[in-house]
């Protein structure tokens, strides 16, 4: 299924949340890559019809969804970057509800909640009253909502926020497989969170996209613009007001210090090989790319 963004913009009285944002998705994983406030979550709600734009279209394999939105909504799965429960619904009786609304019902509802529970660690709390969920329980439980109706489209707003490491890497799993014929939009301002599993990566800031490449297109272009550098802590605190600093590492009475830079920053710093982290740093800042 085919996904396409064209010339979206979204105005909340004079500011400007969204402005011009256009590109196309297929089947795979894309990362909505941006910090906070770059407007993520606003184009994450108009593309699953939480909100209107104040201009431009969606389109479903070519077609407004507008003109198909019962159909568009079939298809899709959608994880807000919050979530709220009835008090007193259990995990079970969530999915339950939720699995109504999309048509789910008899033995295959059942069937697919509890493969679900199981795939997302849930089944011996399903039970328990969702409020008394850990904010990672509610975020494995918001994942299974969304995967419910098998989706074509996967649309996903911070979805790692509050899992733990362990949780974080069945998440992606997870996903990576699930994507394979289906079309995934992942939003988040964790690169560990896309790095590894996302088809292309969409940068996002102040409303407007950047650029949408593969990784390995961010990385190779950092390729000289990054370095490492040995530094006291007093230096630390002076150079990073003004520099870009991707890692810390103490080193015996010194520090390496990870500086992303567009030149050498100073004689005897070393080159190393950049990644995506990097990379997202460098299109972030770009006021301090010059060392």
């Amino acid at each position: 299924m085919k996904l396409t963004i064209k010339n979206i913009s979204k105005r909340y009285g004079k500011k400007q949340a969204l402005a011009g944002v256009s590109f196309e998705m297929e089947n795979g994983v894309y990362g909505l890559l941006g910090p906070n406030g770059a407007g993520k979550s606003t184009l994450i709600r108009i593309l699953a019809g939480v909100t209107e734009a104040s201009s431009g279209e969606v389109l479903i394999n070519g077609k407004n969804r507008k003109l198909c939105d019962l159909e568009f909504r079939s298809k899709l799965g959608y994880l807000p970057q919050t979530l709220s429960f009835y008090p007193e619904f259990s995990g079970l009786d969530y999915l339950r509800f939720v699995a109504a609304l999309k048509g789910l019902k008899g033995e295959s509802m059942e069937r697919k909640i509890k493969s679900l529970a199981e795939q997302v660690g849930l089944t011996q709390d399903l039970h328990r009253k969702c409020v008394n969920y850990s904010g990672g329980m509610k975020r494995r439980l918001g994942i299974a909502q969304a995967l419910l109706n098998d989706p074509e489209i996967l649309i996903l707003d911070e979805p790692t926020a509050g899992l733990d490491p362990h949780e974080r890497i069945k998440f992606r799993n997870l996903v990576s497989v699930f994507s394979r014929d289906r079309t995934v939009l992942l939003s988040t301002h964790i690169v560990s969170d896309v790095d590894s599993i996302a088809k292309q990566i969409v940068m996002i800031k102040d409303g407007r996209v950047g650029k949408m490449e593969k990784n390995e297109y961010f990385v190779e272009a950092m390729v000289g613009k990054v370095w490492l550098l040995k530094m006291t802590v007093d230096e630390l605190v002076v150079y990073q007001n003004n520099h870009i600093i991707s890692n810390v590492i103490p080193a015996g009475n010194h520090l390496e210090v990870r500086v992303v830079s567009d030149n050498k920053p100073s004689p005897d710093a070393v080159a190393v090989i950049p990644t995506l982290e990097d990379a997202y740093l460098y299109e972030f800042n770009s006021d301090r790319r010059t060392a």
